[in-house]
């Protein structure tokens, strides 16, 4: 028991993806809503503001890095509002990682802060999923794990 636990920490000081496990399995990424202010054809670029980063990468369930995956993602602006300055595309890095800045999402209409992200990839299943950031944190780690087609 404790050899396992003493794994389990190794693997989280390595930087091993939320959700694996000594047999190098990472669990899917739940999926949430995608909700009714999606707009395709977000530009590409990681920053729309600044105050909160979320990082993170897009994997595989055997861990491995997804590189080239298509990660949208949008979220109110500090009025509460959608709108096409809160919205981008990025692609992640040959190791699957990603970095996003932005405004701290804020709650509206008695929804809580987040972020939606939405991630496609070749021979993978497309994830559409939301991040809740934790109450005064400035950043954020999250990785998205992929099922394939």
């Amino acid at each position: 028991m404790k050899a396992l636990l003493l794994c389990g920490l190794l693997a989280l000081a390595l930087g091993a993806p939320a959700g694996s496990t000594g047999a190098s399995r990472c669990a899917p990424t739940r999926a949430d809503q995608l909700g009714p202010f999606y707009e395709p054809g977000a530009p590409v670029r990681s920053k729309v503001g600044s105050g909160y980063v979320l990082r993170g990468r897009a994997l595989t369930t055997n861990c491995r890095g997804i590189p080239r995956a298509r990660v949208e993602l949008w979220l109110v602006n500090p009025q509460g509002e959608y709108d096409d300055a809160h919205r981008a595309t990025l692609f992640t890095r040959r190791d699957g990682s990603y970095r996003f800045e932005s405004n701290r999402p804020i709650g509206y209409s008695g929804r809580p802060p987040h972020v939606h992200v939405r991630v496609r990839a070749r021979g993978f299943r497309t994830l559409v999923t939301q991040h809740y950031p934790r109450g005064g944190r400035t950043s954020a780690v999250l990785n998205l794990v992929l099922r394939r087609a």
